[in-house]
């Protein structure tokens, strides 16, 4: 999935779709704030051997995975970043056994993509959002 297709949201009938923004354009510009603090993290997961599959969980409540390094209350800004990795994700049984070579095969270089686990009260889904 695209970050566009998280941001689009499916309209209503009987609203005209100029009037609803999803709240999630918000991310969109606190990822491009936070773009290149992302990357290296992401860079010091990979080649300090922790993982080849950084995962960073944007939440605006608190989370149980990962630990935070872009808190959005210091920064004044409306989400919060967790680093986290494939194997926390498999070992806290968010992605399971099973599903982990079909991830792997989806998963975007970590050089050109952030890979995002986006938790909003509606559920949660993965995002692959190019670094800016």
């Amino acid at each position: 999935m695209e970050v566009e297709d998280l941001f689009s949201g499916s309209s209503r009938e009987d609203k005209p779709q100029a009037t609803e923004q999803s709240p999630l354009k918000s991310l969109q510009i606190d990822l491009d704030f936070y773009s290149e603090s992302i990357r290296e993290v992401a860079q010091e997961i990979v080649e300090e051997g922790y993982s080849n599959h950084p995962i960073f969980v944007a939440h605006q409540h608190e989370v149980s995975v990962g630990e935070v390094i872009l808190d959005r209350k210091e920064l004044n800004t409306k989400w919060t970043i967790n680093a986290s990795t494939l194997e926390e994700f498999v070992e806290m049984d968010i992605i399971k056994e099973d599903r982990k070579t079909s991830f792997i095969q989806s998963y975007k270089p970590a050089k050109d993509y952030m890979c995002l686990f986006v938790v909003v009260a509606e559920g949660a889904n993965f995002v692959f959002y190019p670094y800016k």
